[in-house]
C-alpha cells in the first residue's frame, strides 16, 4: 500500500466552505495529491458556492455533499477542518490536522448579492491560504 498522500477538507453539511476548498486545491495541489470534502452532516452543494466558484472557472455543478463515512480513510494524510462557529467534525484517524476557521457563507443572511459576497470573501481567503500551502509544500 502507498503512502497517504490525499487532503480532507471538512464542515458540517459539506455545501460551502469544504466544497470550495476542494475546488481550490484540485486547481492548486500537484497531480499526486488526491483531493477530498466531506461533512459530518451533508446537505447539497450550495448554488451559491457553484456560482462564486464558476466566476474562477471552476465548475462545482457536479459536485455533491459527502459524509465523512464516504471517505477512504486510509488515503488521507491531511484533514483541514473549516468550520469557525459551529462544531467542526473530527476525522477519527492518525493524521495531520490542521484549523482554519472561516465562517459559514451559507448562514449570512440578506439579499441574493449579499449572500454571494460573503461566498466571494471565503473563496478568496481559502484561494489565499491554498497558494500559500501548496507553495510551502513544493
Amino acid at each position: 500500500m502507498s503512502e497517504p498522500s490525499a487532503i480532507l477538507f471538512l464542515c458540517v453539511a459539506n455545501s460551502a466552505r469544504s466544497q470550495i476548498a476542494e475546488g481550490l486545491a484540485r486547481r492548486y495541489a500537484p497531480a499526486s495529491v488526491t483531493i477530498y470534502s466531506a461533512g459530518s452532516n451533508p446537505t447539497s452543494v450550495n448554488r451559491f458556492a457553484i456560482q462564486a466558484m464558476a466566476e474562477l472557472g471552476i465548475d462545482l455543478a457536479s459536485h455533491h455533499s459527502k459524509g465523512i463515512d464516504t471517505i477512504p480513510a486510509h488515503e488521507i494524510a491531511t484533514a483541514i477542518t473549516l468550520c469557525a462557529e459551529e462544531v467542526c467534525p473530527v476525522f477519527p484517524h492518525a493524521v495531520e490536522k490542521l484549523h482554519w476557521p472561516h465562517p459559514d457563507p451559507a448562514a449570512a443572511g440578506g439579499n441574493d448579492e449579499a449572500v454571494l459576497d460573503g461566498f466571494r470573501r471565503v473563496r478568496d481567503q481559502l484561494d489565499s491560504r491554498l497558494r500559500a500551502y501548496f507553495a510551502t509544500r513544493d
